[in-house]
């Protein structure tokens, strides 16, 4: 890529750096789609989850930069655990994860064939979820006796930054900065159908140094992103307990950036998924999950197709 970027000029150079960086963090985090997630669970329930998720598609960058035929794809498997609690007699919990990543860029830059290759850790991902209506702390007796009708909880995401970056390079796995996403949830059962919706705010910091010291940069340069609002909703079927079907669409939008103060307008999102997700028991305590989105409307950012499939191990009881 660095015999290409001589022949850009300052500026153009300096939009093209902030577009791609910005698109990598929407392959990890911004295309979520996740069913029943505000959905409680007995006291002391936990589980291990071993997810792999494969991304394809196309980078659309709105004729902002002279980059064309851009795409990227993607290899991620993430290990995650999970734990809920009693929080002031609610339900509560707690996850953990922690993703890795292979990806691979292509694109023609003024007419020339440039690829990319970037291989471990993306950053680290936190979500701590609690029970406001509809959903007490319960064991495992009381909750087999509960019905759900409405539940409406909130959460808060965080993504801590862990991952690989080095500040010299343009395309990095990890964002060298950190993530908050609130979020306010709300669920209603109606006999086999479950119905989800959720609202949330991605909160980023500064990125202190992004681009910086190369022969490009001598200098040290800050990024930063406006607030990137996250529309969510899942239609969920019960075909028999714990096998179910979920149809899942999602909207996020704003999210521009800035380099040293200097806003970039192109770099606004406002685009949207569709996608569809079966859970399938294997036995008491394991399960897998198969899922399926492709962008609906992308105005900005990475068309991807996504297809991950997630085993999980789950069992009752305090963690030892």
């Amino acid at each position: 890529m660095q015999s290409h970027c001589s022949r850009f000029g300052r500026s153009k150079f300096t939009r093209f750096s902030m577009l791609l960086a910005a698109l990598l963090c929407h392959v990890a985090v911004a295309q979520d789609l996740a069913p029943r997630s505000y959905v409680i669970t007995p006291l002391h329930s936990n589980a291990v989850v071993v997810t792999y998720s494969y991304f394809n598609g196309n980078l659309d960058f709105q004729g902002a930069v002279p980059i064309a035929d851009a795409t990227a794809s993607a290899n991620v498997p993430i290990l995650a655990i999970f734990h809920s609690f009693n929080a002031f007699g609610r339900s509560a919990s707690f996850t953990a994860g922690l993703p890795y990543g292979e990806a691979n860029f292509h694109g023609t830059v003024m007419g020339d064939q440039t690829n990319a290759y970037r291989s471990g850790l993306f950053d680290s991902v936190y979500r701590a979820s609690f029970n406001l209506l509809g959903g007490p702390a319960m064991t495992l007796p009381e909750f087999l006796k509960w019905r759900q009708k409405n539940l409406l909880g909130v959460s808060l995401r965080v993504v801590a930054p862990t991952g690989q970056y080095d500040s010299t390079k343009l395309i990095n796995l990890g964002n060298n900065r950190w993530g908050f996403k609130p979020e306010i949830g709300y669920s209603r059962r109606n006999g086999h159908w479950i119905l989800d919706a959720y609202f949330g705010t991605w909160l980023y910091t500064k990125n202190p140094k992004f681009f910086s010291q190369n022969q490009y940069y001598p200098g040290v340069q800050s990024r930063t992103q406006a607030p990137v609002g996250a529309l969510e909703g899942h239609v969920s079927y019960d075909v028999k307990p714990r096998l179910w079907v979920s149809f899942d669409a999602n909207l996020w939008f704003g999210g521009k950036t800035s380099l040293n103060g200097v806003e970039n307008p192109a770099t606004a999102l406002r685009s949207s998924r569709l996608g569809a997700t079966a859970s399938i028991p294997i036995n008491k305590h394991q399960s897998v999950k198969f899922s399926y989105s492709n962008g609906a409307y992308i105005r900005y950012g990475g068309n991807f197709q996504n297809v991950s499939v997630a085993w999980q191990y789950s069992w009752l009881g305090r963690p030892n």
